[in-house]
């Protein structure tokens, strides 16, 4: 028994799949600051920091959207791999969902915004809006891959916090 134990205790690190590492905080004064980039610069999506876990990678970034009036259709965003987490730091708007998207343009692989940020995706216009849920300060959104999302009207510059679950490994590390 004693053999079978120390055998375990040498060969247990060969089958974990991640090593000890530290955990990664990100403070508020950080997402506010990078929010306030994006606004001067007129980016929408910054992102914070993406780190490798067991499961996948995990990245946080910050998206800033300026006031948007609702006219025509939605211009949304799908994501082939990626689901996010949405926390709305500031600001309010309509966010917009579908499963069939018009125009579409798929990004390119070899882009910034599939390299850095969301991985394989794809722009156009939501056909019809499956479902649409006004969203403000403190709330929290959760979007599955493969979900065509939006936002419809924009009412007071929002800020959002966001986090992305990238299972395929495929956005870079920061």
């Amino acid at each position: 028994m004693r053999l079978f134990t120390a055998l375990m205790l040498v060969l247990l690190p060969c089958f974990m799949s991640v090593s000890a590492q530290e955990i990664t905080v990100i403070k508020a004064a950080t997402l506010e600051e990078t929010a306030r980039k994006a606004e001067r610069e007129k980016t929408i999506d910054i992102a914070v920091r993406h780190v490798e876990t067991a499961d996948g990678n995990l990245g946080v970034g910050v998206l800033h959207r300026p006031i948007m009036k609702s006219d025509g259709p939605v211009v949304a965003i799908l994501h082939h791999n990626q689901s996010e987490v949405y926390r709305i730091m500031t600001g309010s708007g309509t966010l917009a969902i579908g499963s069939k998207m018009i125009d579409v343009i798929e990004l390119p692989a070899d882009g910034h915004v599939v390299q850095n940020l969301v991985g394989p995706s794809d722009f156009g216009k939501i056909v019809d809006v499956e479902n649409s849920q006004h969203v403000t300060t403190g709330d929290i959104v959760i979007i599955p891959a493969g979900i065509a999302h939006g936002f419809s009207e924009i009412t007071e510059a929002i800020d959002y916090m966001v986090v992305r679950i990238d299972p395929d490994k495929l956005v870079n590390l920061k």
